[in-house]
């Protein structure tokens, strides 16, 4: 290629900011992903290898080729070569799983991960953790591109991919690479890309039924080969009705991938995820709630004049999102690459509820007056002069502008060293807020579900009413190197350090507009009057990694790895805690950091493959929320130690060339190690207690059969008691699910219809009743019937767990076909 085309490449890669389209034949659905060579972030989701040196990569091409024939669990163990607890799920494996499945109840598979979901459907998110460390606290990438939300880390595994564009999922158990473009990975990192484009056009399609009228719609048109590019571009149309309680889940989606082969050693690739999306929020249940209806949720019923916000309308998510990213690969001599990843993520959406306004036109009504109105606002016909009895939807926005870029050169020094050196640089915008839209008086049904900007309930002067209103602009920085050594073919040693710098300024105004509120006697106060202002914070940290493997022999190694990780506070205690008390006194925030060690042996073989490893983390000031009692604010406050320690084994074992067996263990202990001060709810005795939602024991089996055009497989997943509250006074049982997978391929119809196929999914078998998850991090101590009083005297404030609810047993079946 000439060196003029490079450049115009290089360029291109780093500032095309737009899609191309995309798509993929059934036939490459059941590709194994078990390549181990480097390989660009959006061709594998396992880049633990990209620093490989020259003799590592020539090692790990005679493992690809042997790895077809090794024991490997039907695509729930993969071989690693990283001195670090990785494991990748591969095509394989995710083939089988539910259709919309998203890729967190992929995981569940995976040592130290213990997953959830409201939905088997995949419609309604669902959360995870891993080795005790939240799913906030893990680092989560597509194709290259963080997906974390830029200001509290949260993740929405809906939003993101159908699972018949999914490649591979890798999961880092400890620590992430340091080259991973994610701030807030304090507990490992996962990983997942999209399928690289067929060379051959057509169309694949697929229809789902389900339980509760599931819907699924899949079409993919795939390009083939034009000249040196070809793409796939896919689209989805998902629909449930909610499995406890009313309501229901729309979800679309519109994903596409390009690859431009621009010659042997240079390509680019462009992806892009899209996402719209209208839920009916699950209600999550206490223990006794749960105990007294187990499919209780928000009620399907509305009486016109009621305040109570317990129905369902109330409580939609309307969102829509999508992310772009390229990933140019560049070979510029015959031992440096240059790799280059530009991202941008936008999204627009929120969550509802519902809470009460005053109808009020006495003394001072002209005034900005905090959810209250001087007009007819329930539509009765009059204006009630009554405290709080218009019910109204409360709608809690955010708009996220997010655009990155990370590059990187990986240079070879002769045969066994190697260096990986780059950079990362973000710097996400994002508006946060809460207002209020009318209902309509005799359905209950909000004005408009999406609070767009003329619904908004105002005050006498026009300013829009809010509860509080936010802006944070981040900025994050990172500059890393790596360095591999293998000296022999039996020793690999890295060293990787990162410098980490993140900048969160903005500003918050709690009751923007407002000079005060109503009294319950109609009374005129300065109660939730505005305030806040502009604040600017700056974390940054070192993150030292360090790996050694020795590799005794073609089937075993061992591997010692250790990492440094960081995560700076979310915008919410960057912004909240600096206004507590007014402002007069802010409450310090600290970035939270850990420091983990794992100690591991693998073993490859035709007949059996296992992994063991031993693993010893030391979490420092874990951001939990407070109260203020002076402003109402939720602050977050430090929990300063948590020591957790653990091991894992997983292993597989080739019964027959059609049976194939897995399994894995894993025991964690998540010590806090201090009392935990809350502010305003008291000082709780914690110290040597166990992390919420965190049980000591989670096992993981399945066994697949696969003979010809019929496929089955049965998974059953142990997951031990786990407390509720972080003083450990309640507890939820352990449970066991079991599901089943089956299908058959038919062969093609004539020379049109190719690879038809249907598939069979059954979750929760046995109809298993279980609270699976803590949703609330806030119940500190589920109940004090007793008044106990913390070391100051002070009553501690109880608040009874809530729980995500594992659902009933659901059927899903699924017809497809590729035509071309």
């Amino acid at each position: 290629m000439k060196r003029t085309h490079l450049s115009a490449a290089i360029a291109l890669a780093c500032y095309l900011t737009v899609g191309a389209a995309l798509a993929q034949t059934a036939a490459d659905q059941t590709q194994a992903t078990n390549v181990q060579q480097r390989a660009s972030v959006s061709t594998t989701s396992n880049t633990t290898n990209d620093t490989a040196t020259k003799r590592g990569v020539q090692q790990m091409s005679a493992v690809q080729v042997r790895a077809q024939s090794l024991a490997l669990g039907g695509g729930l163990m993969s071989v690693q070569e990283a001195p670090k607890a990785v494991s990748t799920i591969s095509r394989d494996a995710i083939v089988k799983s539910a259709p919309g499945a998203t890729f967190v109840q992929a995981i569940a598979s995976i040592p130290g991960a213990v997953t959830a979901t409201d939905d088997f459907t995949g419609l309604n998110d669902g959360t995870a953790s891993i080795r005790g460390y939240t799913l906030d606290e893990i680092g989560v990438t597509v194709n290259g591109a963080p997906i974390n939300d830029s200001g509290n880390y949260k993740i929405y595994p809906t939003e993101y991919g159908d699972t018949e564009n999914m490649g591979d999922i890798t999961v880092q158990q400890g620590y992430p690479d340091n080259d991973m473009p994610i701030p807030g990975a304090a507990g490992g990192s996962i990983a997942w890309v999209t399928l690289d484009p067929s060379h051959q056009g057509g169309v694949d399609f697929s229809q789902s039924f389900g339980t509760h009228s599931y819907r699924r719609t899949f079409f993919r048109l795939n390009t083939g080969d034009l000249g040196p590019v070809r793409s796939w571009v896919s689209y989805s149309d998902n629909s449930v009705n909610l499995w406890r309680g009313p309501g229901h889940s729309n979800v679309t989606k519109v994903d596409g991938k390009s690859v431009w082969t621009i010659d042997a050693d240079n390509t680019i690739s462009a992806s892009v995820q899209y996402n719209r999306e209208i839920k009916t929020n699950y209600e999550s249940l206490t223990k006794a709630q749960a105990q007294a209806d187990y499919k209780q949720s928000y009620l399907g019923t509305y009486t016109p004049g009621q305040t109570s916000n317990n129905y369902y309308r109330l409580h939609q998510n309307p969102f829509v999102n999508y992310m772009a990213s390229l990933d140019g690969e560049f070979k510029l001599s015959d031992n440096l690459h240059l790799s280059v990843v530009p991202y941008f993520q936008w999204g627009e959406g929120g969550g509802g509820s519902g809470t009460t306004f005053s109808e009020y036109n006495g003394k001072g009504s002209n005034n900005p007056l905090f959810k209250v109105v001087n007009y007819d606002l329930n539509g009765n016909g009059k204006i009630d002069n009554k405290y709080s009895n218009v019910l109204v939807n409360s709608y809690s926005y955010s708009y996220t502008f997010r655009p990155g870029v990370i590059a990187k050169l990986n240079q070879d020094f002769g045969l066994d060293n190697t260096l990986e050196y780059g950079v990362w640089f973000e710097r996400p915008r994002q508006a946060q807020g809460q207002v209020f839209v009318p209902i309509n008086y005799a359905t209950g049904i909000p004005v408009d579900v999406w609070a767009n900007n003329a619904s908004l309930i105002r005050y006498s002067n026009g300013v829009v009413q809010k509860t509080y209103d936010q802006y944070t602009t981040t900025t994050n920085t990172k500059a890393f190197i790596t360095d591999t050594w293998t000296p022999s073919d039996q020793i690999t040693l890295t060293g990787s350090v990162a410098y980490v710098w993140s900048k969160r300024d903005g500003f918050m105004y709690e009751y923007p507009g407002s000079t005060g509120s109503l009294t319950s006697k109609l009374a005129v106060s300065t109660k939730n009057a505005a305030f806040g202002g502009n604040t600017s914070q700056t974390f940054h940290d070192f993150t030292p990694t360090f790996g050694a493997k020795y590799q005794l022999n073609d089937q075993n190694q061992f591997y010692f790895g250790y990492g440094h990780t960081f995560r700076a506070p979310i915008n919410g205690a960057v912004l909240s805690n600096a206004f507590a008390n007014y402002g007069k006194n802010p409450v310090a925030v600290k970035p939270e950091t850990a420091d983990t060690a794992d100690l591991g042996w693998r073993f490859y073989g035709d007949k059996i493959s296992a992994n063991v490893d031993a693993y010893a983390s030391n979490f420092h000031n874990k951001q939990v929320s407070g109260y203020d009692q002076n402003t109402g604010l939720t602050v977050y406050v430090p929990l300063s130690r948590v020591h957790v320690r653990g091991m894992y084994a997983e292993a597989s074992y080739k019964i027959t060339d059609d049976f194939t067996a897995y399994g894995s263990y894993t025991y964690t202990q998540a010590r806090l190690q201090d009392n935990m001060n809350t502010l305003g709810d008291g000082i709780f005795y914690t110290r040597g207690k166990t992390m919420i939602s965190t049980p000591k024991n989670v096992a993981y089996a399945s066994l697949n059969y696969n003979h010809g055009p019929f496929w089955a497989q049965l998974n059953a997943k142990y997951t031990g008691s786990q407390w509720g509250d972080w003083s450990n006074t309640e507890k939820v049982g352990g449970y066991t699910t079991f599901d089943f997978n089956a299908g058959w391929n038919f062969p093609d119809f004539g020379s049109f219809v190719h690879k038809p196929y249907i598939k069979v999914n059954v979750y929760n078998l046995g109809d298993r009743k279980a609270l699976t998850y803590a949703s609330n991090v806030g119940a500190f101590l589920a109940s004090n019937p007793t008044n106990l009083k913390d070391v100051n005297g002070v009553v501690l404030f109880p608040s009874a767990p809530y729980y995500s609810v594992l659902e009933e047993r659901t059927f899903m079946v699924t017809f497809g076909a590729s035509f071309h």
